[in-house]
């Protein structure tokens, strides 16, 4: 993705599949603790539903819209560990492996307390 893109840009941003189908509307973007870039957006996938975690990279940001090349089922299926909370280097693991992503950044162990995943735009 590009990694000139405001993430708070994205919030409230619609989000299609790889087919073109609308999944949803962008509701959080996760950043990197390491690096602060973008790494996972949380996509709203209707009304009464939840959000469904998607990876930034290798998405793209198109014409004010997120596109993701993943299908819509998979993205839908995607482990669900609720919004507004840090993502645990377990999480992440998981979703790269829903994906099939084999790009996971090796993660040393970290010490209990530590966050990951910090939401953009809260302040530590």
């Amino acid at each position: 993705m590009q990694t000139d893109i405001d993430p708070r840009s994205l919030i409230g941003r619609r989000a299609f599949d790889r087919q073109g189908a609308k999944i949803g509307t962008v509701d959080e973007v996760y950043l990197d603790d390491a690096t602060g870039v973008p790494e996972w957006a949380a996509v709203r996938t209707g009304l009464f539903t939840r959000d469904a975690f998607v990876p930034l990279e290798p998405s793209e940001f198109v014409d004010g819209a997120l596109l993701i090349p993943f299908d819509r089922a998979l993205i839908k299926d995607a482990p669900d560990f609720g919004v507004g909370r840090h993502l645990s280097p377990e999480q992440e693991l998981q979703l790269y492996r829903h994906y099939g992503l084999d790009s996971a950044p090796s993660a040393g162990p970290a010490a209990p307390d530590r966050d990951f995943g910090r939401l953009a735009g809260q302040e530590e």
